[in-house]
């Protein structure tokens, strides 16, 4: 299997909680493949053209996510765009930036991470096409906190009061959207391959 990302935050996550299903016998990083662009409407077709392209082109069966911020006050912005919120060349800061002044002086800050994982690859012989999904509900914060995770992590605040940047990564691995929805393909996958390890790479060095 390959982990379809060239986001080395994303892959350690991916990685370790593949590791804690004790799903996976080993991880060998190594395998490069071009570009993905991400042009679907919906982070479930991100995560399938991802899958696919990189199943393709490796010939290895393939897992991809696609992540996204769901805030209700946004009516669901920035959703499927979260990477690219604040414009097509921008940074993790600049997203973040644009939220909290999206958000400056509105009270209702409900909000969810959500991710769909995609597996496309071959189970028992057979082509197969998987997806899952995973959430993780709480709110925006006024402000930054914390100094861990990626992303927004610094101003999504759980429902027990601490930023997902203020829960150490072994939490993280356990209670998060891309947990919840890796645990349910690795779920869904052992029904097929009945307990044999799986070889993932990656082409994250570190």
């Amino acid at each position: 299997m390959v982990i379809a990302s060239k986001n080395s935050d994303k892959i350690a996550e991916v990685e370790a909680v593949l590791l804690a299903t004790g799903f996976v016998s080993e991880i060998v990083r190594g395998l490069v493949w071009e570009d993905v662009d991400e042009t679907e409407g919906t982070l479930e077709g991100n995560a399938l053209l991802k899958a696919r392209a990189v199943y393709a082109t490796t010939g290895v069966s393939a897992v991809a996510d696609d992540s996204g911020l769901e805030v209700d006050a946004l009516e669901g912005a920035p959703g499927v765009y979260s990477a690219r919120y604040a414009g097509p060349s921008c940074t993790p800061d600049d997203n973040v930036n644009k939220m909290l002044r999206e958000l400056d002086g509105v009270e209702r800050r409900a909000a969810r991470f959500r991710t769909v994982v995609a597996f496309v690859g071959i189970v028992d012989g057979r082509p197969v096409e998987i997806t899952t999904d995973g959430t993780l509900e709480g709110t925006i914060a006024g402000e930054r906190r914390g100094s861990g995770g990626f992303g927004y992590d610094p101003i999504f605040v759980l429902p027990d009061g601490r930023s997902l940047a203020e829960v150490d990564g072994e939490e993280k691995n356990r209670i998060s959207h891309r947990a919840k929805a890796i645990q349910a393909l690795a779920e869904a996958l052992s029904l097929g391959l009945a307990g044999v390890g799986l070889r993932i790479r990656s082409s994250y060095r570190t």
